[in-house]
């Protein structure tokens, strides 16, 4: 469980905490195997036996005072009584992990038989387009044969296909058997056959280690749909015109109806695969992509905001079901026509699972990202709390759970894996604040309990299960607590001299995403651009570098904006700028798809914060040979390349991988690099620590088509503008600053 605050010396009062200008709060990644300093927690069994107080039900911890009969919550100050076991217990602390351990993870006790317990075996479903095209389905296929390697024995795998009707795979017999059931055109009716009808469930369920050969046989028969068969079938419409035929929505609901029967009986947490090559524009959850091609500035309508809201609330409703019936969705879209994922993100986001989104066929990292997803950790039926020590409090949680109907900072988390990240921000719970002098300095407490599926020899203390590790399958519940002390700050300096940057980045990327959805795009940067203004205001008031006398037009000549008074608020104006030239902010008219922009929105939600910098700012190295580092960071400047004088550069965007090399580098330089070479080294290295795979590209400058990299470079171009290289860019950027913080101050 890895956590890191915005400030690791937190405001002594809301006074101070808006003097900083700063957010205050902090992202916990909970299912990550160690802590942010890379240390791993104390293990240990009987987590229901661990000691709560009785005020404010916070867990034990080794910040707690303990006397032989009782412990002083270090939380609310509460005096709580030990009961006698736990007396017994901690007579011999050393071997007790709640008394070694600020971090720890237990076992709990499970609900339910033995028998149950074994009988909880994963299960996979893969829903296929087939109003697709031939590519559409050739990747398909390749990175379904992918996730069935990663998949052990023991798991259960279903085949299903969906356009006007959704077709169900039987591949435990010699020959595989499709069963069809024609799917109703409007958005109305459902089908009008159960699908357990159609196919029962444990016969539509095969056993991977039995039946890959014949999933593998079964994939190669999918063809795409013609239009003469979505005609002939029950896709015409009134008059004979011939209507869509993807029919998704009706397929992924009846799909959750059949896989729930068996939910708590054959499996705990059932997979689905979506994969979508087009809009829904058939049966229940057809969706109107009209809106996209509408002349949104001739009604004076912003369509950043008319795009970014869902049209239908079915997916949402939709993925209330899923999660009911025990299913997790993750949705690959394989397309570059509009498919309005701000309706269907909901399904996969809010049923714990992902959202991908690949423009072509070509050079899609689909079978890759399949296999790495299905051969990592991951824990289910997640609940996720926040408690704070009485001075403050959470005031918002951000990420992809749902929070509790009836207790405060309680998430529930379907589905989360070991790169899944949550952000909250703090606010004092009255005008007291923290006590300078108080032996109670400000106190976090995180606990995360899950459920893994392990095999019954069980495992280290130092693994955890993934999908290879899988034979026979056990569930165990966990329950991990982090317990973090803070100090609060004296005077402002501390405040600064303590911010980690990428923490306040991830904070504002989370609140702009917010805004943008609610009040559209120019709202989200206008947020972000005053948010800047104001910081920069209080940091110049507070290190007393404007001289209030001389508040004229040159005002703006004393402010400091590039916060040369302290290193750890030096980053921030180039990360907002380059926030604000991210396809997440840009507008609509400089070509960014709505599409890519809510992709973005679901994964910059979950990164954790080093990753976000990297996906927000990327980062450029430079080598002087494929074996040889020259520089570690370059701002990402036309000018700092040609100042360099570096042959090669690498740039980490991290969907992306650019690799270029100079038009003046030296012909003898090897190139694309040699694999064996520190350059590759550091490539490979990167793409292992990815939640995605990212798409890598070798770019030679002089001979190729150099956009792909220049477009990264975006420190000469205008934050406002078309993109394109001018004399506007960061400087200019920084003169706006100034002078907003110059009519602010006055």
């Amino acid at each position: 469980m890895a956590v890191r605050a915005t400030v690791s010396r937190f405001p002594i009062d809301s006074d101070a905490l808006e003097a900083s200008g700063l957010p205050w709060g902090l992202t916990v990644t909970p299912f990550a195997a160690k802590d942010e300093n890379g240390i791993a927690p104390a293990r240990g069994s009987n987590g229901h036996l661990l000691p709560r107080c009785e005020n404010c039900y916070a867990y034990f911890n080794t910040y707690c005072e303990l006397d032989q009969w009782a412990w002083n919550c270090s939380l609310c100050g509460t005096l709580n009584g030990l009961p006698s076991d736990a007396i017994a217990r901690y007579s011999n602390p050393h071997s007790i992990p709640e008394m070694s351990s600020s971090f720890i993870d237990l076992e709990l006790p499970l609900d339910g038989s033995e028998e149950e317990m074994t009988q909880a075996r994963p299960v996979y479903v893969a829903a296929i387009d087939l109003s697709s095209s031939e590519e559409f389905l050739e990747l398909t296929k390749s990175s379904l044969l992918a996730a069935l390697e990663a998949l052990s024995p023991g798991s259960l795998f279903g085949l299903a296909t969906f356009s006007h009707k959704i077709g169900l795979y039987d591949v435990q017999g010699p020959v595989p058997v499709v069963k069809n059931v024609f799917i109703p055109p409007d958005a109305e009716s459902k089908l009008p056959l159960e699908l357990e009808d159609a196919m029962p469930l444990l016969q539509f369920l095969a056993p991977v280690e039995t039946c890959k050969d014949r999933i593998a046989a079964a994939l190669e028969t999918l063809r795409p749909i013609t239009s003469w068969e979505r005609s002939s079938g029950a896709a015409q419409g009134m008059d004979g015109v011939l209507m869509g035929g993807r029919g998704f929505g009706t397929a992924m609901e009846a799909l959750f109806n059949y896989l729930g029967s068996e939910f708590g009986n054959t499996f705990a947490l059932a997979r689905v695969f979506a994969f979508l090559s087009g809009p829904p524009d058939y049966g229940r959850g057809q969706l109107d992509t009209s809106r996209y091609g509408e002349q949104y500035a001739s009604k004076r309508v912003d369509a950043d905001r008319a795009l970014l809201p869902e049209q239908t609330p079915f997916y949402k409703d939709l993925a209330t079901i899923a999660v009911q019936s025990g299913v997790c969705v993750d949705v690959f879209a394989v397309t570059n026509e509009y498919t309005d994922l701000a309706s269907l993100k909901f399904l996969s986001i809010e049923s714990g699972g992902s959202l991908f989104l690949y423009s072509s066929t070509d050079d899609s990292t689909l079978p890759q990202d399949m296999f790495r997803m299905l051969n990592r950790p991951y824990a289910f039926n997640c609940v996720l709390r926040m408690r704070t020590s009485t001075e403050f409090k959470p005031l918002h949680s951000f990420g992809h759970f749902f929070p509790d109907p009836q207790y405060e900072n309680l998430q529930h988390i379907i589905c989360c894996d070991s790169y899944a990240t949550y952000a909250y921000d703090f606010d004092f719970a009255d005008n007291t604040g923290f006590s300078r002098h108080s032996g109670y300095p400000p106190v976090v407490q995180i606990a995360f309990q899950y459920t893994v599926v392990v095999p019954p020899e069980g495992l280290s203390s130092s693994e955890l299960p993934s999908a290879s590790s899988r034979g026979k399958h056990t569930l165990q519940r966990r329950l991990r607590i982090r317990t973090m002390q803070f100090s609060a700050a004296q005077n402002i300096n501390e405040i600064y001299d303590s911010v980690d940057h990428e923490v306040v980045l991830s904070l504002l990327v989370h609140k702009v995403i917010l805004v943008s959805l609610e009040d559209g795009v120019r709202e989200g940067r206008a947020l972000l651009h005053d948010w800047l203004v104001i910081l920069t205001a209080q940091y110049n008031d507070a290190f007393n570098l404007v001289q209030y006398k001389n508040v004229n037009k040159s005002m703006s000549s004393q402010i400091d904006i590039t916060f040369s008074q302290c290193p750890q608020l030096e980053p921030l104006p180039r990360l907002v700028f380059a926030l604000l030239r991210n396809p997440l902010l840009r507008f609509h008219e400089e070509g960014v798809h709505p599409d890519y922009r809510i992709y973005l929105q679901c994964l910059f939600s979950v990164l954790e914060p080093s990753a976000l910098h990297c996906g927000i700012y990327p980062s450029l190295m430079s080598y002087s040979t494929p074996d040889k580092q020259a520089y570690p960071r370059h701002s990402l400047s036309r000018a700092a390349l040609m100042t360099s004088g570096s042959p090669i550069f690498f740039l980490d965007a991290y969907t992306t991988l650019i690799v270029f090399y100079s038009s003046t580098a030296d012909p003898s330089l090897p190139f694309p690099p040699p694999q064996d070479c520190l350059l590759r080294k550091t490539i490979n290295e990167v793409k292992q620590g990815r939640s995605i795979t990212p798409k890598l590209m070798f770019i030679r400058g002089g001979q190729d088509d150099a956009t792909a990299f220049e477009n990264y470079l975006i420190e000469e171009q205008d934050v406002d503008g078309s993109g394109f290289a001018s004399a506007m860019g960061f400087v200019a950027f920084l003169d706006d600053i100034s002078q907003s913080v110059a009519e602010y101050m006055k």
